[in-house]
């Protein structure tokens, strides 16, 4: 396990490889994230897995229903349980996806969509999120992490770009980012961009020069499929080349950030997992990866130009 947290490579633990973790941790971790809505029993077998595990590495929650950009707020319930499993799991981080599910359909009640939904990049969005981090943190008693979305449709107006959005965000609640570096690529190949990854690397450039030193807390990587007319972020393969390459980028601006390998579908055995994680582990240690790819026929004059 790493005792550098901010160069340290983890997995999502899944219940499929609850085994691997029973006597101790895989050696070559250090770090695994969980979905926060899957442990809010305290009492179930998934949730004494993850305290058993707590006690030899440490655990990232990562929530998927927060439904931080909601105009009807935050669930009370819901935000009661994270705060409870909060205090139980005394996690490394924590953090939540910038998006909406809540909402009303005409009725009296609040309904959740059960979908990470897009926000529009507006000055009226940003306060709505703005808020609803602010009251994550102060019932949390802690600061959060926020993700960037994969998303498929848009909105017109906009007065931010995505990157100098996340960025006020940060200046003004204190939060941190979650930068998921396949969301972008993904986000990049649905634009129809000429050159994706030039995309993806002119976005976390962005994001530096608009954000405090040190806003991002951690990195998500992960398998994204491509449709004839449409690339789906479905954490179902190994991380593309490109994505590995954007990464690079990402590490070489930002630094050296946490990083966690996602893969939620068609999960593969365990030695998979430990083998991204390891990949981006040589990255985090600072190796090249343009000597890793060189010789790759998959990689052009201008994706080694974002490199430069």
């Amino acid at each position: 396990m790493r005792t550098d947290l901010r160069r340290s490579a983890g997995i999502g633990l899944r219940q499929p490889h609850y085994p691997a973790f029973a006597d101790a941790p895989p050696p070559r971790i250090g770090f695994v994230e969980v979905h926060s809505e899957n442990f809010f029993n305290p009492h179930d077998a998934a949730s004494l897995v993850l305290q058993h595990v707590r006690r030899d590495m440490p655990v990232s929650l990562h929530g998927v229903g927060l439904s931080l950009g909601s105009a009807e707020g935050l669930d009370p319930w819901h935000l009661q349980r994270l705060a409870e499993l909060v205090a139980r799991v005394e996690p490394v981080r924590v953090s939540d996806h910038a998006s909406f599910a809540r909402g009303r359909l005409g009725g009296a009640h609040a309904v959740h969509a059960n979908d990470l939904l897009p926000l529009a990049f507006t000055h009226a969005q940003l306060d709505i999120l703005c808020s609803n981090v602010q009251q994550a943190q102060d019932h949390l008693r802690r600061p959060i992490l926020v993700e960037n979305i994969s998303s498929y449709v848009g909105w017109d107006d906009a007065d931010y770009a995505e990157p100098e959005f996340f960025a006020e965000l940060g200046r003004r609640t204190g939060c941190g980012l979650l930068l998921d570096v396949n969301n972008l690529m993904v986000n990049a190949k649905n634009a129809r961009a000429v050159d994706p990854l030039r995309m993806v690397c002119d976005w976390i450039d962005d994001l530096a020069r608009a954000a405090p030193a040190g806003s991002v807390g951690e990195m998500h990587l992960a398998g994204h499929s491509e449709q004839p007319d449409l690339v789906v972020d479905d954490h179902a393969s190994a991380v593309s080349l490109q994505v590995w390459m954007a990464y690079a980028h990402a590490l070489r601006v930002l630094g050296p950030v946490p990083t966690l390998i996602e893969w939620d579908t068609d999960l593969p055995d365990l030695e998979v997992l430990l083998g991204e994680a390891a990949q981006a582990q040589v990255l985090l240690d600072g190796l090249d990866i343009r000597a890793r790819v060189a010789a790759s026929p998959a990689v052009g004059t201008s994706e080694f130009d974002c490199l430069a």
